[in-house]
């Protein structure tokens, strides 16, 4: 194993920036050590890579949106492609209606005359799989959409992907309910499947594989040390490199995500847990992924709209999974919009000169320690995360920021709810810890005149909540 070290810049609550400093890439607030676990890593840079074309798609519910029309996924499309998204990962349960939008959903994509793809993701935690006629439902559900314009392809095959699988047991085990499925189809076949890795190889029928978990330190808990939390986002990396390995010359999907919260009782889906997504865990994530990208092609940002897990970055629309609770009111939009910067460099090799000031804020809308008078009871994991406002700056030149956070409808600053630093042009990331009752804003200013103010009205970190919440506050703003 050779581990390596690389500085963006350095940026320290101290007020004091050391390190070369460069426009071309962002500015990060610590050094971190990024080994690289699996195959040594001379071996992981021959691994060609099959294509010198990038992709980048979002994972879309399906089954979230039961009152779509063909309109809702023109304007979904075009939002995801006006951000340098060329496709929806279409995850597919077992609904009567879904098949039909499905159908909308591909014709959407032609209708627009784009090259926005669309290929199916067999949610096998809903899908039945343990019989022949499972199989060849499956199998056309695929066939469907394989000679479609806008089907995804990848090595010159229709691309197919799953959430699950390992449980399948039509023919005794998964792997023959999977080669059975295979061998009806002429497909790139990728699926997420939770099994050791160890295995991938010996798969005949296995083409690729999706990293659903490899998005988050799922590996934390309340009993995890300080140290391995503080580090956890940063080592995400070693993931994507046991994978590669694991792999070899299939391909490898890799997973990005702006966040984890879960909140249903036992008398409804029993799914109550956090995973962590501080240390700006969305821009650090892509940031790792740009720094690999000679290994593999695909990132799929997990998720536009899966709401019940608070990891959306579309639009709040369609039919929420009886997750308002947590969701209505905390827009992920400002996610969206970061996420154009980061695909154009994953996509072209070289993060693009930023031309327009804009800030990000993100935080959760109570102290991690509150407690609620919840019929739900409070999440597990809620030790692995802090109480802080997470920032990102892009600025188009040099730019004095103060991230503060005031009282609401104020901007009042003081000494313990601010911090000010001058930042170069580029991307740089802030944090602030947050103050109960207050608010969180951001200040830009060049030569003595302000360029951008941004106070997040609307949010209050509230130490009194009613209800456990541990979903994310999105914010942004542009400047000229």
């Amino acid at each position: 194993m050779t581990s390596f070290r690389y500085l963006h810049g350095l940026c320290v609550l101290s007020l004091f920036f050391t390190g070369a400093w460069s426009a071309a890439h962002p500015i990060v607030r610590e050094v971190n050590d990024r080994a690289h676990s699996g195959a040594a890593h001379g071996d992981l840079e021959k691994r060609a890579s099959s294509t010198t074309q990038k992709f980048v798609v979002a994972h879309h519910m399906v089954g979230n949106t039961y009152p779509y029309t063909q309109a809702d996924w023109k304007a979904d499309i075009q939002l995801a492609s006006a951000r340098s998204i060329d496709g929806f990962a279409l995850n597919v349960g077992r609904d009567t209606w879904q098949p039909a939008r499905v159908a909308d959903a591909y014709a959407a994509a032609k209708s627009l005359g784009t090259s926005f793809k669309m290929f199916l993701s067999l949610d096998m935690s809903s899908l039945l799989c343990t019989s022949q006629s499972d199989i060849q439902a499956l199998q056309t559900w695929v066939s469907n959409y394989t000679s479609h314009p806008n089907q995804m392809m990848y090595n010159g095959k229709p691309l197919v992907s799953t959430f699950a699988g390992e449980s399948c047991s039509y023919g005794g085990s998964y792997q023959s309910t999977w080669s059975s499925f295979k061998s009806g189809l002429n497909v790139h076949f990728a699926p997420a499947l939770f099994i050791d890795i160890a295995n991938f190889k010996s798969l005949s029928w296995l083409d690729g594989a999706f990293s659903w978990n490899g998005g988050w330190p799922t590996q934390l808990n309340d009993q995890s040390s300080t140290t391995d939390i503080q580090q956890a986002v940063g080592k995400l990396n070693q993931t994507d490199n046991s994978w590669l390995s694991a792999l070899g010359t299939k391909s490898y999907i890799a997973p990005v995500s702006p966040w984890f919260f879960t909140h249903y009782g036992p008398d409804t889906y029993n799914k109550n847990w956090i995973y962590r997504g501080d240390d700006w865990l969305y821009a650090q994530r892509w940031e790792q992924l740009f720094n690999l990208r000679s290994r593999f092609d695909i990132v799929e940002i997990i998720t536009f709209n899966d709401y019940g897990e608070s990891h959306y970055i579309g639009p709040i629309e369609g039919a929420q999974p009886n997750s308002q609770a947590w969701v209505n009111g905390f827009d992920h939009q400002g996610w969206l919009e970061l996420s154009s910067y980061y695909i154009q460099a994953f996509k072209t090799g070289k993060y693009p000169t930023i031309t327009q000031d804009k800030v990000f804020l993100w935080a959760r809308p109570h102290p991690r320690d509150a407690t609620a008078p919840d019929s739900v009871p409070k999440p597990s994991y809620t030790k692995v995360t802090d109480d802080y406002v997470w920032a990102v700056v892009q600025a188009k030149a040099a730019t004095n920021v103060t991230l503060y956070t005031p009282p609401v409808n104020t901007n009042t600053m003081t000494s313990n709810t601010s911090i000010n630093v001058t930042v170069p042009a580029g991307l740089s990331k802030l944090k602030l810890p947050l103050q109960p009752s207050n608010t969180m804003a951001i200040r830009l200013q060049r030569s003595g005149a302000i360029v951008l103010d941004y106070r997040a009205d609307g949010y209050v970190f509230n130490p009194s909540p009613q209800v456990y919440n541990f979903n994310a506050w999105v914010g942004y703003k542009a400047g000229s």
